[in-house]
């Protein structure tokens, strides 16, 4: 008997890895009337099945930097750098390249479902609708794929007939999370995809999008204020602060040990059971208006590390370990301070 061929050897370079879901390289997004870009050199990754967490504050750049992976950026917008969605250059594409890239190769499932579908359409059209402009299937066709996601989201065929009022928000947003996979994506951007829901529905969605994820291997950047939540679903985390990336790391290691002071500070804020009226940490004062220029670290007016060399200069990412970087000049005094940014 003939023994079957070995097995090709994944480190010989002559096989071309399968492309990340997502790859975002040194993105710079400028908008009209502003002094500094929105998105100052924004660069990272999602892998194909893997959950990536994208958290900061308000007003950070989190939902401009996912929305670029669809090509929706505001008008007037200049960028630089590439958004490589399963290896095609969102920012080069040609207007029916990039509404064929929408249709299929990536989604989004936005804060509130609600505010996605027409209310005077039924859920059924809504599902199909996409598919079916694009041509990849007939009404049966797009019809049978509608309800075999509506199962595996937990739903079945009779939401098909309803209108958006006759279900509940935590429904709705299955409904929603079932249109994004109509189209098989490689990547699922989820922004702030439970904030309009109680915590219970949360919890549910959220492990719905995890066993997705794990059924048809698509890639998922989710993007969250919440940092426990955060820590609770991403394989890995990268922090942003008025529009640059402050660290990145494995959620366990960023959450346990962070070696930016922004970081240290988010996780101090977070609220905890305490004492009846004890005050509840804060970080002061306000991130930096993007109408006014920054020279040095943008975080160096709120951080209680910060020296003269911050504010003079931007400081590069640096390595803490293969998979963690910071860009932090003082990343050093974070960790022998046990990973506080309090003083």
């Amino acid at each position: 008997m003939t023994p079957p061929p070995p097995a090709p050897d994944v480190r010989d370079p002559r096989i071309t890895p399968p492309p990340l879901a997502l790859d975002v390289r040194d993105l710079r997004i400028t908008l009209p009337g502003t002094a500094r870009p929105v998105l100052d050199g924004v660069s990272l990754t999602v892998g194909a099945g893997e959950t990536v967490a994208l958290v900061g504050e308000s007003g950070s750049g989190k939902s401009l930097t996912s929305r670029s992976a669809l090509g929706l950026l505001p008008p007037g917008a200049t960028t630089g750098g590439t958004v490589l969605v399963d290896g095609h250059d969102v920012l080069s594409l040609a207007p029916e390249r990039l509404r064929a890239l929408r249709a299929g190769t990536a989604a989004m499932v936005f804060q509130d479902p609600r505010a996605a579908l027409n209310p005077l359409r039924r859920i059924g059209d809504f599902l199909t609708e996409g598919v079916r402009a694009a041509r990849t299937t007939d009404r049966a066709g797009a019809t049978a794929r509608a309800v075999e996601l509506l199962e595996a989201v937990g739903l079945d065929s009779t939401a098909l007939p309803k209108y958006p009022h006759q279900v509940s928000g935590g429904m709705l947003q299955r409904v929603v999370i079932a249109a994004a996979l109509m189209g098989d994506p490689a990547l699922l951007l989820a922004d702030e995809p439970t904030t309009a829901l109680d915590v219970t529905t949360q919890a549910e969605v959220i492990a719905l999008l995890a066993r997705l994820r794990r059924r048809f291997g698509t890639g998922l950047l989710f993007v969250t204020h919440d940092l426990d939540l955060a820590a609770a679903v991403s394989d890995r985390v990268y922090v942003m602060y008025a529009g640059r990336i402050a660290e990145t790391g494995p959620a366990e290691t960023l959450f346990a040990h962070p070696r930016h002071p922004y970081t240290a500070a988010l996780l101090a804020s977070t609220p905890r059971h305490t004492a009846p009226g004890g005050r509840l940490p804060a970080i002061p004062g306000r991130p930096p208006d993007p109408r006014t220029a920054l020279t040095g670290c943008a975080f160096a007016a709120r951080c209680p590390l910060a020296t003269d060399l911050c504010a003079e200069r931007a400081p590069e990412p640096a390595r803490i370990d293969e998979d963690h970087h910071t860009a932090c000049h003082h990343h050093d005094r974070l960790a022998a301070r046990g990973s506080t940014a309090d003083d």
